[in-house]
């Protein structure tokens, strides 16, 4: 059992070094941007280098912007230079609305964290042609801002945009093969199911399902928050992440591996319980009684401080009152009737006698006080060097309203415990119950519960088809003969397929709805998370010198930053169309020439 017990890694990102700025090329290399929701990744395609070389950066795709920012404090953080997630949980901000990006100005953040720390060595612009992925059927509006930023901002050459679905099924797709399938691609906040014919998207039968890792990292955390309310705080959504990277799969029978769970066999075998972190001194109970006989003196000492720090403060306030008092008697000694009745409604009394009455119970209190402090000190020096908790030796005199509260609270730690003190050690030692099993969570059914979201989205209220059934829609949108041209390439990328199981409940669903001794082939992306970037930088080496599939800053000018060369792993370009608002524009100066009489507008329409 103790082999299926593991901890949380509770990672910390380092921040990412800043490279000095020198020219890695005589030309201007390209600088590939893998822009995902969840995380960005970014570095330089370099021709002849390593194929299996990672991308320089990979930083999650969000940013902070520090409170004291606005006065000259910390600026925004990006990336790895947040740290932990979780402190910053509150404050985190992305620029994206699911998965197309909308802010502008959190965009540039991370587009300045990714030029400076790949030391872009050009000043004042960025002189290298950039290749950045955009979501599918991308909003105009989205890719004209990207543009935009792109092209006046960073004052760039040229850029590419492509899709990091097609970017993946580019680098896995053997030379000189079938460029149709099917692309089934699941990330942070969408799963799409993308049709390819012929080498080109078909755009008009993408299908679209809002749900991916972040949905089935916040339902696990809800699962697991209703099942252990003790430990809300502790069940956060970077740890549900880690649940999910590494120790979650995807049933290939939803209900049949749920029966299976009901067996307390296979639950005992297959439970992964996760280590919470924890302190065992915290309880009380495991104190030994020499440390409690310590903690009690601690406390006995702290309380005699308090008591002669409060008497000394008393003694002061009764001598001030009766160097005051006895500055009154003067004035009646020297004659001053005035002053001294004036003196004597100040002091709110009536008569010399009630003077002379206050003044002797003043100064005998002075007295008794001034005696007992000697006496305290040496009571305090004492209690310390004796080992016996004694009650210290208070004074005889009624305490005041205050003193009475303070030492209610202190009473609990001078009750008498010495039973307590005669037990043996190893009764008060031993924990009512095991600390650190209080402190695992049991993760059992939750393992195939929370990514089974993306083919059954009913489970946490969500009215949408999952995967299988959105997958027969499209199919069922083709002939039977292009039917099976789809489904002998069915390609899975994107970090949410990396589930154990995921390739063979793809072909589980597709047994099911395909005809009977029909052929299919799955084939998952060798690397789901970096195929997109390693596509995408060998499509730039690959048309480093096609004008045709870069947009230059000369096209952007002339026909709009929404503008867009189609490729073999783009979009498809949809030029916006204005007919209506032409028209409209024409006809208003036509009606207001109109109005100043009929003979001269039927003059101009002839």
């Amino acid at each position: 059992m103790a082999a299926n017990v593991f901890s949380f890694r509770d990672a910390r990102a380092a921040p990412d070094p800043v490279p000095e700025a020198e020219p890695v090329a005589p030309g201007p290399l390209p600088l590939v941007l893998d822009n995902g929701s969840f995380q960005a990744r970014a570095g330089w395609a370099c021709p002849g280098g390593d194929p299996g070389l990672e991308p320089r950066l990979q930083f999650r795709a969000v940013c902070a912007r520090g409170r004291g920012a606005a006065r000259g404090g910390a600026g925004p953080q990006v990336g790895h230079a947040l740290g932990s997630l979780e402190p910053l949980r509150w404050m985190l901000r992305s620029p994206f609305d699911r998965n197309v990006p909308v802010n502008l100005e959190l965009q540039e953040l991370l587009l300045d964290y990714s030029f400076q720390h790949l030391g872009v060595s050009s000043l004042g612009c960025v002189d290298h042609p950039i290749v950045l992925t955009e979501p599918v059927c991308n909003p105009l509006y989205s890719r004209q801002m990207m543009s935009e930023l792109l092209f006046e901002c960073y004052r760039i050459p040229k850029v590419a945009y492509g899709i990091d679905g097609l970017f993946s099924f580019y680098h896995n797709r053997p030379k000189n093969s079938a460029s149709s399938g099917l692309i089934i691609s699941s990330g942070h906040q969408c799963t799409h199911i993308l049709p390819i014919l012929e080498g080109r998207l078909d755009a008009k039968n993408c299908k679209r399902i809002n749900l991916g890792g972040s949905q089935a990292a916040g339902y696990l955390q809800r699962l697991l928050q209703l099942k252990y309310p003790g430990h809300l705080a502790a069940i956060t959504l970077s740890r549900m992440e880690e649940i999910l990277h590494e120790h979650s799969y995807i049933a290939e029978d939803y209900v049949e591996e749920l029966q299976k769970w009901r067996c307390p066999d296979y639950y005992e075998n297959n439970v992964h319980k996760m280590q919470l972190p924890f302190s065992s001194k915290l309880l009380g109970s495991t104190l030994t009684a020499e440390e409690k006989q310590e903690r009690r003196q601690q406390q006995l000492r702290r309380l005699q401080e308090l008591n002669a720090r409060r008497r000394e403060e008393k003694l002061q306030l009764d001598q001030e009152r009766l160097d005051r008092l006895l500055y009154v008697q003067e004035l009646l000694e020297d004659g001053q009737m005035d002053q001294f009745h004036k003196a004597l409604m100040e002091l709110n009394m009536d008569s010399p006698e009630e003077l002379q009455s206050y003044l002797r119970k003043l100064s005998s209190a002075v007295e008794q006080a001034k005696q007992k402090i000697p006496q305290a000190e040496v009571n305090l020096e004492v209690d310390v060097v004796d080992s016996k908790p004694e009650t210290p030796d208070l004074e005889p005199l009624e305490p005041s309203l205050e003193d009475v509260d303070s030492m209610n609270d202190f009473e609990p730690l001078f009750s008498e415990e010495a039973p307590e003190v005669e037990k043996p050690v190893a009764a008060t030692v031993q924990p009512v119950f095991n600390l650190a099993a209080y402190h695992q969570l049991f993760v059992g059914t939750e393992r195939i519960r929370a990514p089974e979201i993306i083919f059954q989205p009913s489970l946490i209220g969500e009215e949408q088809a999952g995967v299988a059934e959105t997958l027969q829609y499209i199919l069922d949108r083709y002939p039977k003969a292009v039917q099976e041209t789809l489904v002998q390439n069915i390609f899975l990328t994107g970090g949410n397929v990396m589930y154990p199981g995921m390739k063979a409940r793809i072909e589980k669903e597709l047994l099911e709805m395909r005809p009977f001794q029909s052929s299919f082939q799955v084939q998952l992306a060798l690397n789901p998370v970096l195929d997109a970037w390693y596509g995408a930088r060998e499509w730039a080496l690959d048309h480093l010198e096609d004008n045709g599939a870069w947009v230059t800053r000369k096209e952007y000018e002339e026909k709009g930053g929404e503008y867009l060369k189609e490729h073999c792993a783009s979009n498809i370009y949809v030029p916006i169309r204005l007919p209506k608002q032409a028209s409209r524009a024409s006809e208003a100066p036509a009606s207001s020439r109109g109005s100043g009489g009929s003979g001269s507008g039927l003059g101009e329409q002839a």
